[in-house]
């Protein structure tokens, strides 16, 4: 006979968890390697839907039904709605739905808000009323329409207490300077000034909800010099918005006398900001250096790699990540089921870098920071890593999973949704959260200091190497990788794979390509024909090898 200890053990063991969603009572069974994830100690995951399409934003309503934005440009319907009928944790119904016009792979926004679901592609935020059924059957209204077309589109969207939506307009370019790869030295590459894009881009915009058929021209800035915002939250704490930005690429490869690659591959920082109206946050005159931990001045605007930002008004970071992780995705935990730290916390999905080489690529984890009154009470953390499924990304193909969207369930839950196949995992804790103590973040901090993913490369050890034709190889390296990722694949959105390039075919197609560009690939005028040839013999290589 089992004594009421025994039972507690066996309890336990079974990772068997029965819990209220909303009024449907659950029996979770976790999977045995929590769905891929390495997870702190006290938490397990189950994976509700392996593949519904490639994902980004995620929300989760009451009774626990999940909505997923899909990035498809296909005239398929662009949402999913997912249910679990069983209480076991796993989605048994998965309904795609949604008429309207999938216009690019950027579209991301899906929240819930008053009665809502709020949804957005690249250019139109959405929104129905919801009810009891699985799928909304309401009439589809606009609530806002962006009139441009351009790179960085992405419409995230937040709330706050006071009936108002909020959503960014980055900006169209890098730097605000011309995207030409020359020594660094010409003026056609200085940044212009004061920067016109700052005008209707490179900040958040406030709207009204309830209002429908909203254009930029009804809403208010309430910042500035943001380049990339994907990553928008209220924290309910406060009333107070959030973002973490995506900052500025190629320095070694439009500044190669300023920057080295390792430079280039670790700098600068992906800022985290408190977003007040008025505020600047630097884009594009500055960036925040997470080695120096400051502001510098930007090279497009006479900076040097060293220098100090010249305008001291810029809004300094409440916290500062590693270089291009590419933040996707903010939460601030509102529930009870985690351990109490958790609390008022941000949760961060970093979607990983394409652009680090030659060292490995990195990000792809969710982090956690404490919070506290408003401002970051500890240093981050990784709370969630495994999405790769590999121990050294070498190209963004590399990675089985990127974690995107970030969403928070009635119990308390965390839900993770994935870009690449549509996977998505639910975190929950399944111990006594009340003997939680910082012992069990030690496996996480390990990996902190130690994955490659994670952890500062080594400017030397830790360079990936390609043994090809020198030249060639110096080349490519140099000025494509960045873009077309070391297996010439691409990154799968803006960057297209080389693998069947049509201008491999002919020569001269190939030189005029290379020494003009086209479209938003910069011309290289700076190589020979000679060179031009040793970059093409160096690609046929790479790919003859695959």
């Amino acid at each position: 006979m089992k004594t009421a200890k025994q039972y507690c053990i066996l309890f336990l063991s079974t990772c068997l968890l029965c819990i209220n969603c909303g009024t449907k009572k659950e029996n979770i069974v976790f999977d045995a390697n929590n769905g891929g994830l390495f997870l702190p100690d006290g938490f397990g995951a189950i994976v509700v839907a392996d593949s519904i399409g490639p994902s980004r934003h995620i929300a989760v309503k009451e009774n626990g039904d999940i909505y997923v934005k899909l990035k498809i440009t296909s005239d398929a319907p662009g949402s999913v709605a997912l249910r679990d009928e069983d209480g076991d944790g796993k989605a048994d119904i998965i309904q795609p739905f949604g008429k309207y016009v999938n216009d690019g792979i950027f579209a991301t926004g899906m929240r819930i808000n008053n009665g809502y679901l709020y949804y957005s592609t690249e250019k139109v935020v959405y929104r129905q009323k919801i009810d009891n059924d699985l799928v909304p059957t309401s009439k589809q209204e606009i609530v806002l329409m962006d009139e441009s077309d351009q790179w960085h589109i992405a419409k995230p969207i937040a709330f706050d207490k006071e009936g108002n939506i909020y959503v960014p307009y980055s900006v169209p370019s890098n730097a605000c300077a011309s995207f030409i790869n020359t020594t660094g030295t010409s003026v056609q590459q200085a940044g212009q000034y004061p920067c016109p894009e700052l005008v209707n881009h490179g900040g958040i915009w406030k709207f009204k909800s309830n209002a429908i058929n909203q254009t930029q021209k009804d809403g208010i800035q309430i910042g500035t010099g943001l380049r990339s915002i994907v990553a928008m939250n209220f924290n309910a704490s406060n009333n107070t918005l959030y973002a973490v930005q995506h900052g500025r690429d190629d320095l070694h490869l439009l500044w190669p006398n300023l920057y080295s690659a390792w430079q280039n591959a670790v700098t600068p920082a992906e800022e985290f900001f408190e977003i007040k109206e008025g505020n600047h946050y630097g884009w594009p005159y500055s960036y925040f250096d997470p080695l120096t931990k400051q502001k510098l001045q930007a090279p497009e605007y006479g900076g040097d790699g060293k220098k100090s930002a010249s305008d001291k008004f810029y809004t300094n970071p409440v916290a500062a990540f590693p270089a291009h992780w590419a933040p996707n995705d903010l939460l601030f935990y509102q529930g009870d089921q985690f351990p109490a730290r958790y609390k008022n916390g941000a949760f961060i999905a970093f979607h990983g870098s394409t652009n680090r080489g030659p060292y490995p690529q990195a990000g792809y984890i969710v982090a956690f920071i404490p919070f506290s009154n408003g401002k970051p009470s500890g240093a981050w953390e990784v709370f969630a890593d495994g999405f790769a499924g590999v121990d050294t990304i070498v190209n963004v193909s590399d990675a089985r999973y990127r974690p995107m969207g970030l969403a928070e369930g009635p119990d308390g839950s965390l839900y993770i949704s994935d870009s690449k196949k549509g996977k998505i995992w639910r975190i929950l804790y399944k111990e006594d959260k009340n003997k939680f103590n910082n012992t069990a973040l030690a496996i996480m901090e390990q990996r902190k200091n130690t994955a490659t993913n994670i952890k500062t490369p080594d400017p030397i050890k830790d360079i990936i190497q390609i043994k090809y034709s020198k030249v060639g190889e110096t080349i490519y390296q140099t000025n494509c990788t960045n873009c077309h990722q070391t297996n010439l694949k691409g990154d799968g959105n803006r960057y297209p794979s080389l693998i069947k390039s049509n201008y491999l075919n002919d020569k001269s197609s190939f030189r005029n390509l290379i020494y003009n560009g086209k479209g938003n690939m910069p011309g290289f005028k700076q190589l020979s024909s000679k060179e031009i040839d040793e970059l093409e013999t160096y690609i046929q290589s790479v790919i003859s090898k695959q």
